[in-house]
């Protein structure tokens, strides 16, 4: 244990070397790419605070899961310092080294739609420190025109690419991406805004696993395959070796496209998780287990859909929309608890009150559950996120609204106002009115 400890230790100091070491580069060619024997570094460094609170709101019971009915502050921090180094022409490394802090609500429990996208399932009263990045890319072009590239080290590519990427990473990094809600630290705050609710991601309790995928894109579509790594038991921070039992495959369809000159696209994504979870049905159907669904763990599956979409109605307005679902019937394993979700949203940009780097943001979420969820959870069984002991089944209806105020290059400032109807689906609890404020920095 100590020598795997020291050597933990000595691959985050050299990598955090690595990462502040200068940046520079290369002499472009007429086609802004870099030469095959040149290297192009680029490193980010970024720290969001959030803090976050809720007023005293009214409850019939309180279970192990609940949201705590008295008022509550909360805060959280992280910093990042991430990097990428073009290894060869079309190879490329990026990394992530990520210092993180502080408790959700809760520990963060009480919601499906968990309003802090920077909270972890496990908090910490001190800092502590990750690499929770670390893969490579390669990229071979096939012509058809330069586009700009999305990676870290910059530059462009051809248009027509074959992407293979591999190591550990977010699965979040390439699937179910939406120009209008996708980052926490900037956009939408609540978890269901950032990822679609109902697609049971692969990730260990930071979110982040093992995995490897292939994407082909064209300048209209692109497709996508991925398979990771699940955790060990549900939602923990070891991932499960068993890997001819335990993975997680995606898919996703994306066409992009111009509607009347205003940018669009749509995603199609699959999902098909195998992992040792507890059956929801077995768990109700045998007393003596006492509403434990561990105890009946086995190696299952769990399959669902999804559908995004982001649409720009005219100059600095978009709209954006997810729909998902999941069969429910299982344990949720690594998300959170959301077997169906809606959400939609609206976003305008300042320029009409002379402030153009200014965006405000207003989204509306509704989560459900499976029958036989529903009726586990009022037996009083207890998911990752809800279980109040027993269930008034309500779907949780949401609200967010943000206003990300871009004092300069490098600072933004949100306050973010959330309301959430019955949380974790339970009429015997709430409303909840939450309010946050949240400071970024990126350089």
């Amino acid at each position: 244990m100590m020598v795997s400890y020291i050597l933990k230790k000595r691959i985050l100091l050299l990598f955090a070397l690595v990462m502040v070491a200068p940046t520079f580069a290369p002499a472009q060619d007429a086609n802004n790419t870099a030469p095959a024997d040149d290297q192009a570094w680029d490193v980010h460094v970024q720290s969001t605070v959030v803090g976050q609170g809720h007023p005293s709101f009214p409850a019939d019971y309180t279970g192990a899961n609940s949201l705590t009915p008295g008022a509550s502050v909360r805060e959280t921090v992280s910093v990042d310092v991430t990097g990428g180094v073009r290894l060869w022409r079309g190879g490329e490394f990026f990394g992530d080294l990520l210092m993180w802090q502080g408790y959700g609500l809760n520990n963060s429990l009480g919601a499906a739609g968990f309003p802090n996208a920077e909270a972890y399932r496990v908090g910490k009263t001190y800092p502590d420190l990750f690499l929770c990045r670390a893969y490579l890319r390669e990229t071979i072009g096939f012509g058809g025109g330069r586009v700009a590239t999305d990676g870290e080290s910059g530059g462009t590519r051809d248009a027509r690419n074959l992407t293979f990427t591999v190591g550990h990473l977010s699965a979040k990094d390439i699937f179910d991406s939406n120009v209008y809600s996708n980052d926490g630290r900037t956009q939408f705050m609540n978890w269901v805004l950032v990822a679609n609710g109902a697609w049971d991601y692969p990730a260990d309790t930071l979110g982040f696993t093992n995995g490897a995928t292939v994407e082909f894109n064209t300048r209209a579509w692109s497709g996508r395959l991925g398979i990771f790594e699940v955790s060990e038991i549900a939602n923990g921070i070891r991932m499960d070796w068993n890997l001819a039992h335990a993975w997680s495959s995606v898919a996703e369809v994306e066409r992009r496209y111009s509607l009347k000159g205003h940018a669009g696209a749509l995603r199609l994504l699959a999902f098909d998780t195998r992992a040792h979870m507890g059956s929801y049905q077995e768990t109700i159907d045998d007393p003596s287990l006492g509403e434990n669904v561990v105890l009946t763990a086995a190696y299952r599956y769990k399959y669902g859909f999804g559908i995004n979409m982001e649409q720009e109605i005219r100059r600095n307005l978009g709209v954006f929309a997810r729909l998902g679902w999941n069969d429910g019937k299982n344990q949720t394993y690594e998300f959170t608890d959301v077997d169906r979700t809606a959400t939609a949203g609206l976003i305008p940009k300042g320029e009409r009150w002379r402030r153009k780097q200014d965006t405000v943001g207003v989204a509306v979420v509704l989560n459900g559950i499976s029958a036989v969820h529903r009726q586990y959870l009022a037996a009083g069984g207890l998911g990752i996120t809800v279980g109040d002991g027993a269930l008034d089944y309500r779907a949780e209806r949401m609200m967010e609204m943000y206003y990300n105020w871009k004092i300069s290059k490098h600072f933004q400032l949100t306050p973010d106002y959330q309301f959430a109807q019955d949380p974790a689906y339970n009429h015997a609890r709430g409303p909840v009115e939450i309010l946050a404020l949240r400071f970024h920095t990126e350089f």
